[in-house]
């Protein structure tokens, strides 16, 4: 290899998707990301990931945003883009397994409103949860990408994660995807990893890395994972990237220059991608992570940033604030008992939850029903054995037995039942696009059928805000109103008060 002609290393770009989840709680208007999609389509990515993980949930929860619109419009602005989602495999975007004819249905639908790679994984690494989804990209003639769940434990190895990788090309997978979503993959197991995967499939099969920055070691990792002969790895925008983001674009570029490997993305454009979310961050400073910073400690509690802050603000609404350690040491046992599960959703919440369950009421002496759930098996398969104590502890709460089988073998076709349920809402078009909606979110999905006339919401705020007019009584706070509705304040000036309506332009 030599400098004159270097490998070149393909990137997803993260910001319109995870960079946001993972920094500014998913809030991000669609309207935010809209005036860097010219130079993010030029810019020279390999995909642009926009859609999936909780952008979805939280379209609808807070942005009263359609997400297949949000979908469409990407399509749209970014013309010569790969785009990218993040599927929950048999979980789609939600929080249950639902039956196969629904993922089927899912996928075409995501296929045929624009999407074109689908990363899909199983919070398990259980294969049998990922097959079907699998299957139905590869009808669409879309670009498949089976996931690993990277995370440690005595259990997990180098050689297991071949396997699972070898499982993965064997269903079809068009590329591999390694997902460390708590930054505890390391650099020598990153490059490990990679050169035994490419020893045992070939050069030809497609790895892409995906790593967190939370713990301060992963530049390095994917540094480690390109010599090892990664083909493409995730990276956002530096403006939105660190803590428990991910590592900054252009920060990849500089550190590949005289190395042999090249991105080829335009830097000029990276820079005004840059100076764009730039402006736009400090409007969601309310939803800004704690973690600004560097946190080792994960590599001890192997917790991902955003299930801490879950469990602080669990432990603060019961007045226990103070008990956040002991928490933290209880994971890691809580984890143990569920045969070593990767924590990324909806795996994270679950054990997070039932750890501080255990701390504020006892060990085990109140379960979820999500964790009942976990243990006898209706999630899925797990690496290790699960605590025979536990699962008859679960059987007792959950009033049913454990389970070896595929979680989705038990459902029953569920198309039409799901159908009928949305047709009857106020507000419902129609489309099988918002049967999914609300087969997803099913409590939450009412609600935004009945506003979304009212037109997208912007939680954003400008900084600036404190020293504006107050809003009339009863009026929406700045950056909380339609994006193009009227606005009315109340003004006082000179002792009287004048009634002021804003059309925002």
């Amino acid at each position: 290899m030599t400098q004159q002609n270097p490998r070149k290393i393909e990137v997803t770009e993260l910001v319109l998707r995870d960079a946001h989840q993972s920094l500014l709680a998913t809030r991000m208007a669609t309207e935010d990301m809209i005036p860097a999609c010219e130079d993010i389509d030029k810019a020279g990515y390999w995909s642009v990931e926009c859609w999936g993980g909780a952008t979805f949930d939280s379209c609808i929860r807070f942005l009263n945003e359609d997400p297949w619109e949000r979908l469409r419009t990407f399509r749209k602005l970014l013309p010569n883009s790969r785009l990218q989602m993040l599927l929950r495999g048999q979980n789609l975007l939600g929080y249950r397994h639902y039956e196969d004819t629904v993922v089927d249905r899912f996928v075409e639908k995501a296929a045929e409103n624009g999407m074109d790679v689908f990363r899909v994984f199983d919070a398990l690494n259980d294969v049998r949860n990922v097959r079907r989804a699998i299957r139905a990209v590869k009808r669409t003639g879309k670009h498949a990408q089976g996931t690993i769940c990277y995370t440690i434990s005595p259990l997990h190895t180098v050689q297991g994660y071949v396997e699972l990788a070898e499982k993965l090309v064997d269903m079809g997978c068009d590329s591999l995807c390694i997902k460390d979503m708590a930054a505890l993959l390391k650099p020598q197991p990153a490059y490990d990893i990679v050169s035994a995967i490419k020893e045992s499939l070939g050069e030809a099969v497609r790895v892409h890395v995906h790593v967190h920055a939370t713990t301060g070691v992963t530049l390095v990792s994917l540094m480690k994972a390109i010599e090892a002969g990664a083909d493409a790895v995730d990276t956002s925008i530096s403006a939105l990237s660190l803590g428990p983001g991910h590592n900054p674009t252009e920060s990849l570029v500089e550190m590949l220059e005289d190395t042999g490997y090249t991105t080829g993305l335009d830097m000029e454009r990276l820079l005004r991608i840059k100076d764009h979310f730039a402006k736009i961050r400090p409007r969601y400073a309310e939803f800004l992570s704690n973690i600004t910073g560097v946190e080792t400690e994960i590599f001890q509690s192997q917790i991902p940033g955003g299930m801490i802050s879950n469990m602080e603000s669990q432990l603060k609404q019961q007045g226990a604030a103070d008990r956040i350690r002991e928490v933290l040491a209880e994971v890691p046992r809580v984890r143990a008992d569920a045969g070593y599960p990767p924590l990324v959703t909806p795996s994270s919440q679950i054990v997070g939850t039932q750890a501080v369950f255990n701390v504020l009421m006892g060990r085990y002496k109140v379960l979820t029903g999500e964790f009942a759930d976990l243990m006898l098996g209706y999630y899925g398969e797990t690496i290790g054995p699960r605590n025979p104590e536990v699962i008859s502890l679960a059987g007792a709460h959950a009033k049913k037995p454990s389970i070896t089988q595929r979680p989705a073998d038990l459902l029953t076709p569920e198309w039409d039942q799901l159908r009928a349920g949305a047709l009857a809402l106020e507000g419902c078009n129609g489309s099988d696009e918002d049967v999914l909606t609300h087969s997803m979110f099913p409590q939450v999905a009412p609600r935004f059928f009945k506003t979304r006339a009212q037109g997208p919401k912007n939680v954003g705020r400008d900084p600036r805000a404190a020293a504006a007019p107050q809003p009339a009584s009863g009026a929406p706070a700045p950056g909380q109103t339609p994006v193009r509705t009227p606005i009315t304040y109340e003004v006082k000036l000179d002792g009287r008060t004048h009634t002021v309506t804003v059309t925002p332009a």
